[in-house]
């Protein structure tokens, strides 16, 4: 007999869901189903609920391309959420009942992507352990540039003397209410020209989803004489800040408007523990941005890693006999 009980997620669940993501141990707003359906119709969703009785003990964030589940790929992080009041052993039961339903729903590999450590309220290395015992394959290796908040490294002079231009220009930093000015003026424009691309979010999803999270997704804008010249848009969880997205226009050499935005953004924060600056990474992980990571180094950044591993659903065997 199973002890535990998984179910997939449907809307019926939709509250018990959310609920259980506010108390959960790794678990940020990006797991809320608000957040996570507002692009529903790219994905197949395969989240999973898994209860001992009729207690919610954990969920999975994922969805489903063939025969593989994916931790969710529209989220910038995932894995296993988990009560945090689980054990250890107790952690181990339920990964191997979720690989052994996987196998039974016809699913050969579960690809995870680990939430790093900045994200979690509480020790959080339960599935790193667990990757190591069923042989599972790291696909992939992201390098996130993070601040320690509470234990800053010094910004560099070239860093200061960004920020100090910016004073010299008279230059402004304003939350706005509104993201229209950044995405149309600033962002849009940028990522068309430089890399042929669009933002994540389209401006509309990411009005819903400020609506929906005002508390957790703010934008802070620069202005030269009135014009918008920079931009960030945050993702605001409990102990973090992370930069969702970065932009400045053509003049921010000449006016230091990101770096002047930047440390305003680090000392406006400096009650939270960590800025994570998110990956400088190309190839899959293996290549690096150097002008992008210098200039996160430079504002007092260091290396927090992100794991990617794939597993096959067959190995859940491998977990029979840890605990000893």
């Amino acid at each position: 007999m199973q002890e535990f009980r998984i179910v997939q997620y449907s809307k019926e669940y939709f509250h018990e869901w959310n609920n259980f993501i506010l108390n959960a141990k790794n678990s940020t707003f990006l797991f809320n189903r608000n957040f996570m359906e507002y692009h529903q119709d790219r994905f197949q969703d395969f989240s999973l609920l898994i209860f001992k009785e009729n207690k919610l003990n954990a969920v999975l964030p994922a969805n489903k391309v063939g025969s593989t589940v994916i931790s969710h790929q529209g989220l910038s992080y995932g894995g296993l959420v988990f009560n945090s009041a689980l054990k250890f052993n107790v952690v181990i039961k339920i990964f191997t009942q979720i690989l052994y339903y996987l196998k039974t729903e016809g699913i050969d590999k579960f690809q995870l992507k680990i939430l790093p450590s900045i994200y979690s309220k509480l020790p959080n290395d339960e599935l790193l352990y667990l990757m190591f015992l069923v042989q599972a394959k790291l696909i992939k290796r992201e390098a996130l540039s993070v601040l320690n908040l509470k234990q800053r490294i010094k910004i560099s002079n070239n860093r200061l003397e960004g920020y100090k231009r910016g004073i010299k220009y008279g230059l402004e930093i304003k939350e706005d209410d509104s993201l229209e000015a950044f995405w149309n003026t600033i962002l849009v424009p940028n990522l068309k020209e430089k890399h042929k691309a669009s933002p994540v979010h389209s401006l509309e999803e990411i009005n819903q989803l400020k609506i929906k999270f005002p508390d957790n997704i703010k934008q802070y804008n620069v202005y030269y004489n009135e014009k918008i010249v920079a931009g960030t848009t945050l993702f605001i969880t409990e102990n973090t800040v992370r930069t969702q997205y970065i932009s400045g226009n053509s003049e921010n050499n000449k006016l230091g408007s990101i770096d002047f935005m930047f440390v305003n953004i680090i000392e406006k924060f400096k009650n939270k523990y960590f800025l994570d600056l998110g990956a400088s990474n190309t190839n899959n992980g293996k290549q690096i941005n150097t002008g992008l990571q210098y200039w996160k180094e430079g504002l007092g950044a260091r290396t927090v890693a992100q794991d990617f591993y794939e597993i096959e659903t067959k190995n859940h065997k491998l977990l029979k006999q840890v605990m000893i």
